[in-house]
């Protein structure tokens, strides 16, 4: 091997003296970048691992202080945002409940009245089928039953007091016009300070003219709602059973259990009051005819027939029936009769309340006077008078289901059931 002076061997050859190749820039750059990239690497990955440390850090510092936040505020505070925060929940989801039960009201009000029909025919479905017959023979039958009694009841109704219908405008006239004297000659108030009132109170009943499309739709609507509610009937009643099997065989585990019992507490909670309303209602008219007929009250027939269809709207529509016959005694005989009329009423609507309804709705269906005064209102703003027949008893069956559920997770979590 050659080497210089400085003992280095020359540029182009090895130890034996062969040729190499000459270390070009590229490899020393290379060397020094190569340096210089792990320098930089080194420090943003400190860089980095000191940020992470840092976010580490703080985070915890965060949440635990909003946490302490939420800690040191009074417990009044926290169960009033809680609570607010609960109530705004639960009365949006009541507003889209509402609109849509407003824009399907024809078809909501159909279904409502078929399951409440079907609950009050099922016993007579069940005894045609006892007979043999085929389900949809004795669906059909059960139909025409409930077409022939309505419309035998209609006919017998309308060929007793047919006369006395034209009059019945006339003697609520004459008891408005004998109430209007009692009240401008007992309180003080005069004739054009009462007028202004009535007007007031027509313009805000009648608002605009009548529309006479408006009428022909709502006509048609009604109509509609019927022979739905009629068709449905008849199928509830030939396949309602078979329907109920079919859902309940779509679902496992212990759900199917819980809508199962659910499902026969919600059909007997409206069984039983479809069919101790039309009893108490058929009670109360039949009292309260009775007591106007022995007064020799004009159309007494009639006004039992309101009374019974006011039955089926609880505490209102019983007070409504018994309001318009006090109104057409006091009309038609004065007031001394009108007061025995009152007291008539009052009494068989005690009894009602007290004693009959006890025992024919038993515990099971019987509501709080608020619940039924705001499920009334309600159905009544949202669709008329049909909603507040049907208002009531689907709160019954909606309160039933829900306490069916919910004793079934308090057995569940192993805790004693609340008595309701």
């Amino acid at each position: 091997m050659v080497e210089d002076g400085a003992g280095r061997t020359p540029e182009g050859t090895t130890d034996d003296g062969n040729p190499t190749a000459r270390p070009g820039p590229a490899m020393t750059v290379t060397a020094g970048t190569a340096g210089a990239l792990g320098t930089a690497g080194t420090d943003r990955a400190a860089g980095a691992l000191g940020t992470a440390e840092t976010a580490g850090t703080v985070a915890p510092q965060a949440g635990t202080g909003t946490r302490q936040a939420w800690a040191g505020l009074p417990w009044l505070v926290r169960s009033a945002v809680l609570w607010s925060a609960c109530l705004v929940v639960v009365v949006a989801g009541l507003y889209l409940v509402g609109k849509v039960a407003v824009l399907l009201a024809p078809l909501a009000i159909a279904l409502a009245v078929t399951f409440f029909l079907t609950a009050l025919l099922d016993p007579v479905l069940l005894l045609l089928r006892r007979l043999r017959l085929p389900a949809a023979l004795a669906a059909l039958l059960t139909v025409l039953l409930l077409l022939g009694v309505l419309g035998g009841v209609g006919v017998l109704v309308w060929n007793l007091t047919a006369s006395q219908f034209g009059e019945l405008s006339q003697e609520l006239d004459q008891g408005l016009q004998r109430s209007r004297d009692f009240v401008t000659s007992t309180l003080p108030v005069t004739d054009s300070q009462l007028d202004k009132l009535i007007q007031q109170a027509r313009d805000g009943l009648g608002g605009s003219a009548p529309d006479p499309v408006g009428g022909a739709r709502t006509v048609t609507e009604i109509l509609g709602s019927v022979l739905l509610s009629l068709v449905l009937l008849f199928f509830l009643l030939k396949d309602g059973r078979s329907m109920w099997h079919w859902v309940l065989r779509r679902m496992t585990g212990p759900n199917r259990d819980v809508t199962a019992e659910a499902g026969r507490v919600g059909w007997r909670t409206l069984g039983a009051y479809s069919r101790g309303t039309m009893l108490i209602a058929a009670i109360d008219a039949i009292g309260i005819g009775l007591a106007l007929v022995l007064l020799r009250v004009p159309l007494a027939l009639p006004l039992a027939l309101i009374t019974f269809l006011g039955g089926f709207v609880p505490i209102i529509g019983a007070t409504v029936a018994g309001a318009v016959a006090v109104l057409v005694a006091l009309a038609a005989k004065g007031p001394a009769v009108a007061l025995l009329a009152l007291a008539a009423v009052i009494t068989v609507q005690q009894v009602e309340g007290n004693l009959l309804e006890p025992l024919v709705m038993k515990r099971q269906v019987r509501l709080h006077p608020v619940v039924i005064l705001v499920a009334v209102t309600a159905g009544t703003l949202i669709a008329g008078v049909a909603g507040a027949f049907v208002s009531v008893p689907i709160t019954a069956v909606t309160y039933r289901v829900i306490d069916t559920v919910q004793r079934h997770r308090q057995d569940a979590a192993g805790r004693p059931p609340t008595t309701g």
